[in-house]
C-alpha cells in the first residue's frame, strides 16, 4: 500500500499512529517541520483515519501555509541572525563574515550550510555564555557547565547540579529573546519551578520578560524551519 497522503498540490504526508489509549481520532500538525499526524484508535480502519483527514483538508492546508516552507540555507538563502534577515552569499578568506549586506561563507557551496552552522554555534556559545554569567551574577549563583544543542521542544533547561543546555538556534532570534532565555534557565539555578517565585526572579534579574516570551510563543517555530 502508498504511503497515506492527501492528494493536491502539493500533496501533504500522513503519519498514521495507533494509540491503545485513543478513543477517537486525533490531528496534529508540528510547528517545527510541518508533519501532520492522525493518532487514532487501536482497532479504527485505516480508511476512517484518511476520510477524517480529507475532511480537514482545508484546515490542514490554513495550518501549513501559515507555517511556511523549509529554507534550505545555501547561496542566495535568506535567514535570520540577531533577529533580522541576511541574505547567504559566498564569501572569501577563512572565516565567515557577518556584514550589513549580509553572512559571506566561503569554501565550496556544498559545504556552505554546515560551515555556517559551525560558526552560527560559535556565537551562540559566546552570547549564551555572556548573559548566562551576567545573570548568574545578578542571581547570586553559579552555575557548572553550559553546553549547546538543537531541542526541538524546549529553548532551554538548567540541571538540579547547575547545567545549564540552550539551544543554539537562540542566536537567529532577536538579541532580548535570547537575553531572556538565558534569565530563565539561570533563575531555575534559585527556583527549580515555575511558582510565583521563580517569576519574581526572572524579572529581578531581566525586568519585564512579557514581550520576548510572546515573541518566542509566535514565532519560535520559525528558527526550525532553517536546515543547514
Amino acid at each position: 500500500m502508498s504511503d497515506p497522503h492527501l492528494p493536491g498540490n502539493p500533496p501533504i504526508p500522513l503519519i498514521l499512529r495507533r494509540s491503545a489509549q485513543a478513543k477517537r481520532i486525533s490531528l496534529r500538525i508540528s510547528q517545527l517541520d510541518g508533519r501532520v499526524t492522525l493518532t487514532m484508535p487501536k482497532r479504527l480502519a485505516e480508511r476512517e483515519a484518511l476520510d477524517f483527514a480529507r475532511s480537514k483538508e482545508a484546515w490542514i492546508r490554513k495550518h501549513l501555509n501559515a507555517r511556511g516552507e523549509d529554507v534550505q540555507v545555501t547561496e542566495g538563502a535568506e535567514m535570520p541572525l540577531g533577529g533580522k534577515m541576511y541574505p547567504v552569499l559566498s564569501g572569501s578568506g577563512r572565516r565567515v563574515q557577518i556584514t550589513p549586506d549580509g553572512i559571506f561563507v566561503p569554501g565550496p557551496a556544498e559545504r556552505m550550510g554546515k560551515r555556517l552552522s559551525a560558526h552560527l554555534k560559535e556565537l551562540a556559545r559566546d552570547r549564551l555564555a555572556g548573559a548566562s554569567d551576567d545573570y548568574a551574577a545578578r542571581l547570586g549563583r553559579d552555575y557548572s557547565r553550559l553546553s549547546l544543542r538543537d531541542t526541538r521542544s524546549r529553548w532551554g533547561s538548567c540541571t538540579s547540579d547547575g547545567g545549564l543546555m540552550y539551544s543554539w538556534r537562540l542566536i537567529m532570534a532577536p538579541p532580548e529573546v535570547l537575553d531572556y532565555v538565558a534569565a530563565h534557565e539561570v533563575a531555575h539555578l534559585a527556583e527549580m519551578n515555575h511558582s510565583p517565585a521563580f517569576w519574581a526572579e526572572v524579572t529581578r534579574i531581566y525586568g519585564d520578560y512579557a514581550a520576548p516570551r510572546g515573541w518566542l510563543r509566535k514565532h519560535g517555530s520559525t528558527l526550525h524551519r532553517y536546515k543547514f
